[in-house]
């Protein structure tokens, strides 16, 4: 959890316990064809001196597919942590976990993809039609 800030995304965001640092391999619970996703950094985090980078559920970091389809290695993407095995305590004081760690991509949708959306918001397609041919980022 980025401890300076959401990226400028309104509210508050509770304190969580940190349970996945840098160098971390993850499951990737998308169908975007990556099966594990190695983080490379924590987006918001300053940091401290000998100290790693943490993240927790609901934080952007930096991922790069480790096993997977070979047109989505070998790049930086972003990605979100969905769930995470470490727990955590809720406001409430009840302990939350997973029994599993992963996370989603939400770097680049497939041209492929992107057929599909027509039909659920045909105004932003027709606008970036320009980019159907090739990758779309978020």
């Amino acid at each position: 959890m980025s401890k300076r800030g959401r990226g400028g995304s309104a509210g508050n965001k509770f304190r969580m316990s940190l349970g996945l640092p840098v160098a971390a391999t993850v499951n990737c619970a998308d169908n975007t064809g990556a099966k594990n996703l190695y983080i490379i950094s924590v987006k918001g985090i300053k940091g401290r001196l000998n100290r790693l980078p943490s993240a927790c559920v609901g934080d952007m970091v930096m991922a790069t597919v480790k096993k997977g389809k070979p047109d989505l290695r070998k790049k930086v993407m972003p990605a979100v942590i969905v769930r995470q095995r470490k727990p955590w305590r809720r406001k409430d004081g009840v302990y939350m976990y997973f029994e599993g760690t992963f996370i989603i991509m939400t770097g680049c949708i497939d041209s492929a993809m992107v057929q599909s959306f027509e039909l659920l918001c045909p105004c932003r397609i027709t606008q970036n039609s320009v980019l159907l041919d090739s990758l779309l980022f978020i």
